[in-house]
């Protein structure tokens, strides 16, 4: 997917609660799914659902910390920058996310 640096888009993608801490959902945004994670802490993150060895879909992963581990061949993927901390090199397009607390909304900006 090519994003355009100069303009920004933030757009709605969920609600807060739709999204069980320690899980996943997935979203379409332009031809490319996207997987949402939340995190222990409360916060979302955003991922290109698709691993970079196999194609595996992210969101059935695991969460663990800070990373999401691929179902299909356990490579772990940082859930903030998309790249891969094990066991090879490799990366995923993350995507900035905001939480709207006040509408208990959740943004991802491309």
């Amino acid at each position: 997917m090519e994003i355009n640096t100069t303009t920004t888009s933030r757009i709605r993608v969920a609600n807060l609660n739709d999204i069980d801490r320690l899980g996943a959902r997935t979203i379409r945004v332009h031809n490319t799914e996207v997987a949402l994670f939340r995190l222990s802490d409360g916060s979302v993150r955003a991922l290109e659902n698709r691993c970079p060895h196999k194609g595996g879909r992210l969101s059935e992963g695991m969460i663990c910390g800070s990373a999401v581990h691929c179902p299909l061949h356990d490579w772990k993927i940082d859930l903030s920058t998309g790249q891969v901390r094990e066991p090879d090199t490799g990366c995923v397009t993350a995507y900035p996310t905001e939480i709207d607390h006040e509408n208990e909304a959740v943004y991802i900006i491309i």
